[in-house]
């Protein structure tokens, strides 16, 4: 769904405010991650702050703030405030902006008076959590951003609380995948608006019409011209996007499909080539075995034997 589709419709049709805590339970370390606690609350202007009772672990008083033994992610869909953390200092918060809490970090925040705000957050716990924190994917010295409404973690929240809405009791693993999928969207809100200025969605409808296109000849200047952007900074940008030059996107892209066309079908290897852009067997099989370590025949074959059990018994 389209990031201003779902903001249209989650403006028309609102989660109802509400907050839910849950166990810690063994399987979290298992799946690498899981929900300890979601909530949606519309704070209106003037209204005391936090407008229920939570839990004393949870309980926010601004004179004195808080610290947690668990990550949140917070995202202020409306209305003004104010954040601080140990490590960050004091931020202002505007509409669209998110914040991540960390366990051992001080920190408080509220909405200022005069405004209230909306505020859509989880609580998670597990060791991939721990991961990313360790490796700086996220840290206590960034704990904000804004622009977040141009990511899909409004969306990506959203999802989790139809989940908990209908979950059953015990373990959920469908809810850890989406506690994943908020912590990768909270990942991108960096990204986001290049993602959404005209060369970051040049670059979109490049990477799809690559993979719809993987057995034709091209020119990137051609393709840069197509999508009504400069050559030099189509390839610039692209790199910058997705890691890769434009011609190593598209290697990647052919020599996938020629992976699933050597086990899903009996082609040949002329075939298959001529299939994924390659201009000969030779081409594809160079390229094939600098990727994978291994000749495209030799590679089905033990793929196949792999998947045969007959293969596998004594004779």
């Amino acid at each position: 769904m389209h990031i201003l589709t779902f903001r249209i419709q989650n403006l028309i049709n609102p989660p109802p405010d509400y907050f839910r805590y849950f166990p810690i339970q063994t399987e979290f370390g298992l799946w690498g991650v899981g929900v300890t606690a979601a909530g949606y609350t519309r704070v209106g202007a003037g209204a005391p702050y936090p407008p229920a009772e939570h839990p004393a672990d949870h309980d926010l008083v601004w004179r004195e703030g808080r610290v947690l033994e668990a990550w949140q992610i917070v995202l202020i869909e409306e209305g003004e405030g104010v954040f601080e953390s140990r490590s960050a200092g004091r931020k202002p918060v505007v509409p669209g902006s998110a914040f991540m809490l960390f366990p051992g970090e001080w920190h408080r925040y509220r909405p200022k008076p005069r405004s209230g705000w909306v505020e859509n957050w989880i609580e998670v716990r597990g060791p991939v959590m721990a991961r990313l924190q360790r490796t700086g994917v996220i840290s206590p010295a960034t704990p904000l951003h804004r622009n977040a409404l141009l990511s899909d973690l409004d969306e990506a929240l959203q999802a989790v609380h139809q989940r908990i809405a209908r979950r059953r009791p015990g373990f959920d693993a469908e809810l850890c995948g989406l506690a994943l999928r908020v912590v990768a969207a909270w990942t991108e809100i960096r990204e986001a608006p290049a993602r959404s200025a005209p060369l970051g969605q040049a670059i979109a409808r490049a990477e799809v019409w690559m993979g719809e296109h993987l057995a034709e000849a091209f020119r990137l200047e051609d393709l840069a011209r197509d999508l009504g952007v400069s050559y030099s900074s189509f390839r610039r940008s692209f790199r910058q996007h997705t890691g890769r030059s434009p011609w190593q996107f598209m290697l990647q892209l052919r020599l996938a499909r020629a992976r699933r066309l050597l086990l899903g079908s009996s082609d040949s290897l002329e075939s298959i080539a001529a299939q994924v852009g390659f201009s000969s067997a030779f081409h594809l099989s160079a390229a094939f075995k600098r990727a994978f370590g291994a000749a495209p025949g030799a590679w089905r074959e033990k793929m196949r034997q792999a998947a045969d059990p007959k293969a596998a018994l004594p004779h």
